[in-house]
């Protein structure tokens, strides 16, 4: 293995981008804990491994050993290889459980002295990365998994696929093409604690809104004028009380209408038209059907789904509130508090973004790439095809697109530059993709400056420049 240089400090972008060619890596030396090294040598499990010796100062960038990892369910493939050591890479497998997984890295830290070992599986997050965290001498470099098959299938044409193959493959990248991974830094605990309650809150939402789109369905086959009498949202507490008070339109039509006035007075619809025209339609309308089997059976769905939802919102209203206790905790939250359009729910999704440090987003090309907003251009002989990154994390970069989304009702120039776009045909996705584009740029250098976003001075920036997006801006 020929020495290489390894970053202080790489930006996340391990997983969905290899370094760009000729980048210039900054350089320094880590120091590292030294332990003495222990009088016998344990067991790690492979047959044959050469007994520990006494290490000294590796070169900056070296290991002590490299480790393709390829991870599984129920066991994990491994293959070891030791810093100077030219026999084959030493192959195992291990059960897939606390106790054996942390007892051979015990074990691994001993024998190399607790010295810095690479590590390379194919995953950034999950079970077993949490596990390698625990040890601070493993640097993990994430492989995403397009990258590793399309390296084995270089070799295999036969495309033969075995855990022990994967795990040699893995160490290849490692000893091979080291300079162009990146290895993995996680991130400060304060934008960790936001990230994993912002992701949480996003599950929860999506298994609510796949529950009303469920009560949806059913009302559709037996009570449609529902949909009207509760407006558009099957999740809020006027929707959930309707229906648990009238599950079917005979029981509704049972009512007074001085009854419902005061049910929607009491939800806080007002407006006499609406309430007018829901009035009228519990007078005249007709039931879809009378098969009372369909109706019985389609009440009985209709109250599990609204003990879900009643269960999921009260969740949410707790995840909400740890999110704003969390990101209020957070050194960058006024920031990103007062971005136009990032209200209590996008302000903390777009803090998890970038971090704390300075150091991980060494330029806003790097945020651009890594999140999927910067598009790629292929070209082979006469063809040039531009299109958006296929492998991109897709949480964050939905993040990104839809505040862009919301910037275009709170910002000026956001909205000038939807209008010039649109009147060039971009579609909407395409456009909002371009405007976050944009923003990436325009945040990253605040950020790194610690100064607050201004509009103000954007807008005379803008001026300063003649930009033609000036002639899109709204005239005061």
């Amino acid at each position: 293995m020929h020495p290489q240089t390894l970053p202080a400090f790489e930006p996340q972008g391990s997983l969905y981008d290899l370094q760009p060619v000729g980048a210039t890596p900054k350089t320094t030396t880590a120091n590292h804990q030294k332990k003495s090294m222990p009088t016998s040598t344990a067991d790690l499990g492979a047959p044959g491994a050469p007994p520990s010796a006494c290490f000294t100062d590796l070169p900056p960038g070296e290991y002590a050993a490299l480790l393709g990892l390829d991870w599984g369910e129920t066991s994990h493939a491994l293959a070891l290889a030791p810093r100077g050591v030219q026999a084959p890479a030493e192959e195992l497998v291990i059960e897939h459980c606390a106790e054996t997984l942390h007892g051979w890295l015990d074990q691994l830290g001993e024998r190399f002295g607790h010295q810095p070992v690479a590590v390379a599986l194919e995953a950034s997050k999950g079970a077993v990365v949490a596990a390698l965290l625990e040890h601070p001498w493993l640097v993990i470099y994430p492989i995403h998994p397009a990258t590793s098959r399309r390296f084995s299938t270089a070799f295999t044409p036969s495309r033969a696929k075995d855990d022990g193959p994967d795990a040699r493959i893995l160490l290849e990248l490692l000893q091979c093409h080291r300079a162009r991974l990146r290895a993995l830094v996680p991130q400060e605990p304060q934008t960790r604690r936001v990230a994993l309650l912002a992701e949480a809150r996003r599950k929860l939402v999506d298994r609510r809104t796949l529950l009303t789109n469920q009560l949806q369905s059913l009302l559709k086959n037996y009570y449609p004028q529902a949909l009207q009498l509760t407006g558009d949202s099957l999740s809020c507490a006027l929707s959930l009380d309707f229906l648990e008070r009238w599950p079917e339109l005979v029981v509704l039509q049972q009512s007074r209408p001085q009854t419902l006035r005061t049910f929607y007075y009491r939800h806080r619809v007002r407006r006499e038209e609406s309430i007018l025209a829901r009035l009228a339609l519990q007078q005249s309308a007709r039931p879809l059907s009378s098969d009372r089997a369909l109706i019985e059976v389609s009440i009985l769905q209709l109250r599990a789904l609204l003990a879900e939802v009643r269960t999921l919102n009260s969740h949410l209203a707790k995840m909400e509130e740890a999110i704003a206790g969390a990101f209020a905790a957070h050194p960058d939250a006024s920031f990103f508090r007062e971005l136009p359009g990032a209200g209590k729910a996008m302000a903390p999704r777009l803090c998890v973004l970038f971090g704390a440090d300075r150091r991980r987003w060494a330029s806003a090309g790097e945020l651009q790439k890594y999140y999927g907003i910067a598009p790629v251009i292929e070209k082979s002989g006469r063809q040039h095809r531009v299109h958006w990154r296929w492998n991109a994390p897709v949480f964050a970069r939905q993040t990104l697109v839809e505040w862009a989304g919301l910037s275009v009702k709170a910002c000026p120039w956001a909205k000038a530059y939807y209008l010039q776009q649109k009147q060039r045909q971009m579609g909407h996705s395409a456009i909002l993709r371009s405007l976050a584009f944009k923003w990436l740029r325009v945040l990253w250098r605040c950020w790194m400056d610690g100064k607050p976003y201004d509009d103000a001075l954007y807008l005379n920036t803008l001026k300063k420049r003649n930009a033609p997006l000036l002639a899109f801006l709204p005239t005061t």
